[in-house]
């Protein structure tokens, strides 16, 4: 199957995955539509784009949300919309739940009410909680350590629910951490190249913390595979790299991408969070042997790439842009 020609929407699609996604699918020649409340998501991530795109300012939790689908003729969606960034769970538990487990739940009663064909749920590998065996494989007990990840986690089971209550035909990506060009959050990537490009001095948490990492890209190329298999309905997959680095080994690889013989790190209590994950590793077996799928860009490559954007962009993320704007206006 391919989306050529196919009405899709993104939600989230200013968002940092999101908008990725949004360019892969220009570029396998879908019609696009955002949806996106632009509470993290950054009009800039869309600014060479948005001529070829329709963009829709709006909350996946409006009551008008089956109208847009239906005003736009939308066949497929991806609900990447979502509050995503842990550290602020701790202190908005209420917002957290109710826009990643309520609000997907609107986009997926919406979208079985207005007919539409296929859509992915973007979870991610946080439902999981600290791996008990690696690789971890999609029958990997949940146990969500953070507000985010036990919404994302009910968000996860309404979609197996309705599924089989109403046959919605949803599919479910348990995305594992990504890096690249325009992160809209100081996660622990852009943080590291942000203080590494002031010195070799670093102030971090947990340092032995263990992830897996995939190039912003590749997850992107990731959803787009499933969407195009009818066998992936009613499905859980993960995407991910297949290796996990600890921290340190992370900021260590981008010290010397950057030019420092060494690093000095200290930790900061408020770096730490209250129950951490200590360890994710995927296992992407299952979408490798229906999509074929498998990442192209290494970690190693996907850091040279993530460090030459922080230069290529004043040295600043967008977020850091997005204020410096507002502030000169």
């Amino acid at each position: 199957m391919s989306l050529s020609g196919k009405n899709v929407m993104v939600t989230g699609g200013a968002g940092f995955i999101g908008s990725t996604l949004v360019r892969e699918l220009r570029a396998v020649n879908a019609n696009v539509t955002i949806l996106d409340n632009f509470m993290s998501g950054l009009h800039e991530n869309l600014e060479e784009i948005k001529n070829e795109i329709t963009i829709i300012e709006e909350d996946i939790r409006s009551p008008l949300f089956s109208q847009i689908l239906k005003d736009h003729h939308i066949q497929y969606v991806f609900n990447l919309a979502a509050m995503p960034y842990i550290p602020d769970c701790y202190d908005k538990p209420f917002d957290f739940f109710d826009i990643n487990a309520t609000g997907a739940l609107n986009v997926m009663l919406a979208a079985k009410k207005t007919g539409v064909e296929r859509i992915i749920q973007w979870s991610t590998s946080e439902v999981y909680g600290t791996a008990r065996q690696v690789p971890m494989d999609e029958h990997h007990p949940i146990n969500p350590h953070s507000t985010y990840a036990v919404a994302k986690a009910a968000a996860d089971r309404l979609c197996y629910t309705l599924h089989y209550e109403q046959e919605l035909p949803v599919i479910i990506l348990r995305q594992f951490n990504c890096f690249g060009p325009r992160e809209t959050h100081p996660y622990i990537i852009p943080e590291l190249i942000s203080q590494l490009s002031k010195s070799n001095k670093l102030k971090l948490g947990n340092i032995n913390a263990r992830r897996d990492f995939t190039y912003v890209t590749d997850a992107a190329k990731a959803g787009i595979a499933l969407m195009k298999e009818p066998k992936a309905v009613g499905q859980v997959f993960n995407g991910g790299y297949g290796t996990d680095f600890s921290i340190k080994e992370i900021a260590e690889k981008i010290s010397a991408i950057m030019g420092h013989d060494s690093i000095d790190i200290s930790i900061e209590q408020r770096r730490l969070r209250p129950l951490d994950v200590e360890q994710l590793q995927a296992s992407y077996f299952k979408l490798h042997k229906l999509t074929g799928w498998e990442p192209k860009v290494s970690f190693e490559e996907g850091l040279q790439k993530t460090v030459d954007y922080f230069n290529e962009n004043d040295q600043k993320w967008p977020w850091e842009a997005a204020k410096q704007k507002s502030l000169v206006q």
